[in-house]
């Protein structure tokens, strides 16, 4: 293999001719062979849109030179163009502060930075460290570049794809709202309701979850950046914070404010708990829906069958004609490793040891997956599932006409005692409500039709 020697205050290192990461990149890689799980994209971007802002300010204060600055905008604007993604080899589990992933990209940048420089037949040349990572720290840098992923992530990704399967729960809510159903407690025969009283549920669901995900956000939209080392600034200008807060606020169009206390965001890691804690939320609300759209699906004739699902693949390698709620099962896969990332956020958020937290990387991973996770299953269960849900009314009615729980509705006329009487008998003898109630001689025929009406005890008086 071709290879080149880099250098850092190690020693030299053996790098691939062909790739433009320095020696603390290679030594990272070869020292941490753990896993397969790579250090999210979303973080490089969130680093390269960092590393320009911080560029631009430290020239506008006049710390470094205007051709160093436009070098690594060059340089950041090609990562965020997606040409240099292979030159990011790193893994997760790496130093607890990110600070591998905070010099591959300073590395990255000082390479292609001084590409670009000698092309335009300049002497000068970028340092990784004096001026790609110039006023910063990996301290500040990585929770910087990852609450600008996460916010980039939420935003650009999850809650639209929230909006998409709310406005197809409203859609069906609207469509079903007079198809009259029984309804089942403790997954016994309940009180009727209507499929779009129903689905409603399930609507606000959704409405609520996105409210929870969007008060997180301002939390999440302060920048831990000019924080430095351990929270006091050191070898940063006074107004670096603030400059490079508003330069990320103009780029990414989201508005990012300075954190008021910086011992507090290189230390705590609270504001992703709590965004994460709002995602376990819609995880546990997807596992509803998709667990009674399941439910209601079952069958297609030894199950409740109260609503037919698009048929997407064969369900059996063994029974022919099988279909089974594929999409249920995935979402519900997704909503139990949500669960779990939030376990791991919340255990890794804990260990804030003094002025640093240093298990950021996996707080990183587990919470873009989870956003990432959401999203997609939400589309493709809202794609290949809700759009196509109907109601099977044959099955409808007859469960309704069957249930024993319409007796409820005698409750004000004859007293709960005697209503329970009426679907004692009628169970055991195994007759209809009416029957047992005219046998018992607690109601004529004629009240019987007059009280149980199955459609106005959905929108009772």
């Amino acid at each position: 293999m071709d290879y080149r020697l880099e250098r850092d205050t190690i020693g030299e290192i053996k790098v691939a001719s062909d790739k433009y990461w320095g020696a603390q990149t290679q030594r990272s890689k070869e020292n941490f062979p753990i896993g397969n799980e790579k250090m999210p994209l979303e973080i490089i971007e969130g680093f390269a849109i960092l590393k320009r802002s911080a560029a631009i300010v430290n020239s506008e204060l006049g710390l470094m030179e205007k051709e160093k600055a436009e070098a690594i905008t060059y340089a950041a604007d090609k990562i965020l163009a997606g040409e240099l993604t292979e030159h990011f080899p790193l893994v997760v589990w790496q130093t607890g502060s990110g600070t591998q992933s905070n010099m591959n990209v300073n590395e990255v940048i000082a390479y292609v930075g001084n590409q670009w420089l000698k092309e335009q037949n300049s002497e000068i040349t970028l340092h990784p460290n004096d001026d790609v990572n110039k006023s910063q720290s990996s301290n500040d840098t990585y929770p910087t570049a990852l609450h600008i992923a996460a916010v980039r992530k939420l935003e650009d990704v999850l809650i639209p794809a929230l909006h998409i399967i709310k406005q197809t729960l409203k859609e069906k809510m609207e469509a079903f709202h007079d198809v009259v159903k029984i309804g089942r407690t403790h997954l016994q025969d309940a009180t009727p309701l209507t499929l779009g009283q129903e689905i409603s549920g399930w609507h606000r669901m959704i409405e609520k979850t996105e409210l929870m995900i969007e008060n997180s956000l301002p939390h999440v939209k302060e920048l831990a950046i000019g924080g430095t080392a351990v929270g006091t600034g050191l070898n940063a200008h006074p107004e670096f914070s603030e400059r490079v807060t508003e330069k990320i606020s103009a780029y990414t169009e989201k508005q990012f404010i300075s954190a008021p206390n910086k011992f507090h965001a290189l230390t705590s890691h609270d504001e992703l708990v709590f965004a994460h804690g709002a995602l376990k939320g819609l995880a546990a609300d997807l596992m509803k829906i998709a667990n009674d759209v399941r439910w209601l699906a079952s069958g297609p004739r030894c199950g409740i069958g109260e609503i037919a699902i698009p048929a997407n693949e064969p369900g059996s390698s063994i029974m022919p004609g099988k279909v089974n709620p594929t999409q249920s099962e995935a979402i519900t896969m997704v909503a139990t490793q949500v669960m779990g990332n939030d376990a791991a956020i919340g255990f890794a958020a804990s260990q804030g040891n003094f002025e640093l937290n240093v298990f950021k990387p996996v707080i990183a991973y587990n919470f873009l997956q989870s956003a990432q996770l959401l999203a997609d299953s939400m589309l493709s269960f809202n794609d290949r599932c809700l759009i196509g849900l109907e109601p099977n009314y044959e099955q409808i009615k007859k469960n309704l006409n069957d249930s024993l729980m319409l007796v409820t509705a005698l409750n004000p006329h004859i007293g709960y005692e005697n209503a329970a009487k009426i679907a004692k008998k009628a169970f055991n003898d195994n007759t209809t409500l009416k029957e047992a109630a005219i046998e018992l001689g607690l109601l004529t025929a004629e009240q019987f039709d007059e009280w149980i009406k199955p459609e106005e005890m959905t929108y009772p008086k």
